[in-house]
């Protein structure tokens, strides 16, 4: 007896609005009402630039990053139901929450904190999530 195909619907998800990125992976991958994002740091997408500034700047636009992410597929901050966030240095948790708080306020998505050695491009936060539709 065969068994029945349950192949997902798979699409790559991108946006100028975004970093494009640095590395061979996708902004984000919707498998049927799934979208998984990639982890953004604070690159501005139009300059292709580390922005300069405090960590909730940094947490500011690496969460705009994610939101651009987002709404490419149609969804917005409420559908995120997982998130990491990766700090390399967990003395700035804190001032990310601060931040993070004003985007995920009604109904905040399940969470990881983590600290790391080092994030790319000298980054001090970068943040994935999955988001449901």
């Amino acid at each position: 007896m065969t068994e029945p195909s349950t192949s997902a619907t798979r699409t790559t998800v991108k946006t100028p609005l975004a970093p494009a990125a640095i590395g061979p992976y996708s902004q984000g991958v919707l498998v049927d009402h799934t979208l998984f994002v990639s982890g953004q740091i604070a690159i501005d997408p139009e300059t292709d630039s580390m922005i300069e500034g405090s960590v909730e700047e940094e947490t500011k636009r690496v969460l705009d990053n994610v939101g651009a992410v987002l709404n490419a597929a149609s969804m917005t901050y409420e559908n995120a139901v997982r998130c990491t966030v990766y700090l390399t240095d967990i003395n700035d948790y804190a001032q990310v929450n601060e931040v993070y708080a004003r985007y995920f306020n009604e109904t905040p998505p399940a969470r990881v904190a983590v600290e790391v050695a080092s994030l790319p491009r000298g980054a001090r936060v970068e943040i994935s999530c999955v988001a449901v539709r």
